[in-house]
């Protein structure tokens, strides 16, 4: 249940699709408010209801206290996740702080029950680390130093983060495939959660990445969604180690491959995605763009389709349909159609990464399998294999 009181987002929203969505806040949030609180609780035997807590974005928060528990050592509290109006497998949680005074100076933060462990290298914490990343353990210590400073504390803190739901959790979030185990990661950059917004999943998608590079992948097998993961598994002789998905963003995922110094990815791709990358259109979400109809008659005419077949494709609602009126005009004006797609997909990619990087891509149909591929398929496909751990 959303807390009722004011907590400092009632003016900050976004507009999407003519709508007014809520801001939240992030589990990084939730850790820090609930360990500035229970460090305040600890020092001043005081309990409180409600913690002010400054976030990287400069929204002021005020969170609520929950589950507080008091024993003259230690103090544990929680603050719960509000994701606002976000689509967010973490909303509604309990983040909890234990926080207790400690002979070494600073503060020590760790995680415990349904806190995730990183295990594989290129993530933002080392491996064996506790998945709290950078921006949430300075907004915790921050708060705890906070508290210490107005109480004349000069002794040391420690800080245990539990999310008793957390493991459960994680199931639901990239956590399994980044090799991070046991829980969900503490996350934020700017503390404050902006709903529907592509941020969060792009960062995901560069972690993901970036791990995958980091443990040796320098050349990927990247697939839009289930369709291609599942078809790129049927695909004989093909080592699928450094996998990953990229949704609808591929052309931010080529810019963050190169960054990364990724040399070469092989899409994976049905051809209602990647017909759209045939026209240059690197968000394939149907919001940015669709065009499948025409940049499928536009690739029959370059075939040399006459003009009933290709109104008849302009006709076409799915790639599925526009194929099956391909077929009927004959193989070889089909065979030349695909590879037309392919000619174009080819020049795009290659125009967006500008020659820094490798890639190709094949395009397949539920129905009718494999439809064809990019020059740079077969080499790809060798390296790719070159690179089994």
């Amino acid at each position: 249940m959303k807390d009722s009181r004011k907590n400092g987002l009632e003016n900050s929203y976004v507009m999407f699709q003519h709508k007014k969505l809520r801001c939240g806040y992030t589990t990084g949030s939730c850790a820090a408010g609930a360990a500035k609180a229970a460090a305040q609780m600890l020092l001043t035997g005081i309990p409180v209801e409600e913690i002010a807590l400054q976030t990287p974005k400069g929204i002021l928060l005020h969170l609520a206290v929950e589950d507080i528990s008091m024993d003259g050592k230690s103090v544990t509290c929680a603050v719960r996740k509000d994701g606002g109006d976000d689509i967010d497998a973490t909303d509604g949680l309990l983040i909890y702080a234990t926080v207790q005074k400690t002979e070494a100076p600073g503060v020590r933060i760790d995680g415990g029950q349904g806190v995730g462990r990183v295990t594989k290298p290129g993530l933002d914490q080392p491996v064996g680390n506790a998945a709290i990343n950078s921006t949430p353990r300075r907004m915790i210590a921050e708060g705890v130093e906070e508290v210490c400073r107005a109480c004349g504390c000069r002794s040391g803190m420690s800080v245990l983060i539990t999310i008793p739901e957390g493991e459960k959790t994680a199931a639901k979030t990239f956590n399994p495939r980044l090799g991070i185990t046991g829980g969900i990661s503490v996350l934020g950059t700017s503390g404050i959660v902006m709903p529907m917004s592509e941020t969060a999943l792009l960062d995901s998608m560069r972690a993901e990445m970036k791990m995958l590079h980091a443990n040796g992948g320098n050349y990927l097998v990247i697939t839009p969604g289930n369709y291609g993961e599942t078809f790129s598994r049927e695909m004989p002789g093909l080592d699928l180690t450094y996998e990953m998905k990229c949704s609808n963003f591929v052309g931010e995922t080529i810019d963050m491959a190169v960054d990364l110094g990724v040399k070469g990815i092989l899409f994976i791709s049905h051809i209602g995605k990647f017909i759209k990358v045939s026209g240059g259109i690197m968000n394939t979400h149907s919001h940015e763009a669709d065009c499948r109809a025409e940049l499928m008659a536009a690739a029959a005419v370059r075939a040399g389709a006459e003009l009933e077949a290709v109104r008849r494709i302009l006709d076409t609602s799915t790639t599925e349909d526009a194929l099956s009126v391909l077929a009927e005009y004959g193989k070889e004006l089909y065979d030349r159609t695909m590879r037309e797609i392919c000619r174009k997909i080819e020049f795009y990619l290659n125009a967006r990464c500008r020659g820094s990087m490798e890639l190709g891509a094949v395009i397949f149909s539920s129905v009718r399998g494999k439809l064809g591929q990019t020059g740079a398929v077969p080499n790809l496909i060798e390296k790719l294999n070159g690179q089994r751990t």
